[in-house]
């Protein structure tokens, strides 16, 4: 096992990260960046290395200076989090090649998965579900026009180098089309250096299912049950749970034996995500994160799995210890996102916490690295802090988290703490009766 691991990452990540750390009995290093002085990731590390100024390209997207140091304070691994350099196969591979270990997959399937449409070709041969569409990026417009003709409308343009909602457009008629590609390319040029695109057709009510693997290097691939990941704003998450209250027994052990399967002949190796749009009964992949998600707390919280500590044994070639008779979900659990953001504008919303009191109790779990005096910087993503809460069944979880939400107090800055309060209370979310364009147009109807 590794004696001192490097936590490449910030915020409440970095803080999740080494908690499983010291709970394991390995020594952590924080890095951060100028604004991240005080951060309490770097309070609480067994020791801390600035590595530049407050902009990420200059300090947590610092390749050389990561490197550096991880050979000043002789950090066996790095662990990446989420964001950042997580999901860049070249980082993974600088690492190895000075000695250190990456905990994450291999860059080969970091690699991969990153490409949209390669991914989508690559699972379709391994027999996982794929939604209707291009074979590959689009050329010209007029073979767009034919291929989704051919799908037939609505149809989405996707960025095939990316994610988080970017280059994502829908076109509904033909006449859209042109448009919805013009905007589409450049929207992924900008965010991702490249503006290949590719066509899907556009699911009008689907849920957002994911299912959670970790993969050793002995050639076991469990799943740990899936999540629901509907409730979404502009393709980004904001309200997560598991199960879901859309799947029944044999929906969710159809789609894990298929995953698992698949990534098994794969060789896959570490924890990831594979994604899905369901509607009327059928799965469709959407693409597989090759990293800890945001959301695995409430994974860990039906299963009593800790993620986090599997990714690093699996990094120490340390063999998975359950079967996957062993995973056993119990209970619901749900976690909201808490953003620094105006709740309904979403307007970033950095600066100094007046006063801050995390919500607590049975089955209550809060990541965070929020503190009274702590000031939100305005360089980095907006997420201040995870609420998570666990129940037996799901109308005690929801009436657990209306509960929890009344208590936290964060004064100072703006948060999205009063939608998730008006949410918890809406009959469509009560019933679980929701898809991935619900909230957009709850939001729509009331004026935000």
């Amino acid at each position: 096992m590794f004696e001192k691991i490097l936590i490449a990452n910030r915020g409440e990540i970095a803080l999740r990260i080494h908690r499983a750390c010291k709970e394991m009995g390995i020594a952590t290093v924080a890095i951060h960046s100028t604004a991240d002085a005080d951060a309490m990731h770097v309070r609480l590390a067994d020791e801390s290395v600035c590595i530049g100024p407050a902009p990420a390209a200059q300090s947590y997207l610092n390749v050389p200076q990561i490197i550096a140091a991880c050979e000043i304070t002789g950090a066996e691994a790095v662990h990446p989090g989420y964001g950042f350099l997580s999901e860049n196969a070249r980082f993974a591979e600088i690492v190895a090649d000075h000695g250190v270990t990456f905990i994450g997959p291999r860059p080969e399937h970091i690699r991969l998965m990153g490409d949209k449409i390669a991914a989508k070709q690559a699972v379709a041969q391994l027999g996982i579900p794929t939604v209707p569409g291009s074979e590959g990026a689009v050329g010209s417009d007029d073979d767009a026009a034919s291929i989704a003709a051919a799908i037939g409308y609505p149809v989405l343009i996707k960025a095939a180098a990316g994610g988080g909602g970017r280059g994502m457009k829908v076109a509904r008629r033909p006449e859209d089309l042109p448009l919805a590609l013009t905007t589409a390319r450049a929207e992924a040029k900008t965010a991702f250096a490249d503006d290949s695109v590719y066509i899907e057709k556009y699911l009008e009510r689907p849920r957002h299912i994911e299912v959670q693997v970790l993969a050793d290097s002995f050639g076991k691939v469990l799943h740990l049950g899936e999540r629901d990941c509907s409730l979404q704003r502009r393709n980004q998450k904001l309200w997560e749970e598991a199960p879901s209250p859309a799947l029944n027994a044999a929906q969710r052990e159809e789609i894990g034996h298929t995953v698992t399967s698949a990534l098994s002949k794969l060789g896959y190796l570490g924890a990831g995500t594979v994604e899905f749009l369901f509607e009327d009964g059928q799965f469709y992949f959407i693409e597989m994160n090759t990293r800890l998600q945001v959301e695995h707390p409430v994974t860990e919280a039906i299963t009593g799995i800790d993620i986090v500590r599997e990714q690093i044994r699996i990094a120490a070639a340390s063999p998975i210890e359950l079967e996957q008779s062993d995973i056993v979900i119990a209970g619901n659990a749900i976690e909201c996102r808490i953003n620094a953001e105006n709740p309904f504008s979403f307007q970033p919303s950095p600066g100094t916490i007046t006063q801050f009191h995390a919500p607590g109790g049975l089955g209550v779990r809060f990541d965070s690295a929020m503190y009274t005096g702590y000031r939100v910087p305005p360089y980095y993503d907006s997420l201040a802090g995870k609420l998570i809460v666990h129940g037996r069944n799901r109308n005690e979880c929801l009436m657990r988290l209306r509960r929890a939400l009344d208590e936290i107090v964060v004064a100072g800055i703006e948060t999205t703490i009063p939608l998730f309060q008006k949410l918890v209370r809406e009959t469509d979310v009560l019933n679980g009766d929701y898809h991935i364009h619900w909230l957009e147009q709850y939001l729509a109807a009331h004026g935000a």
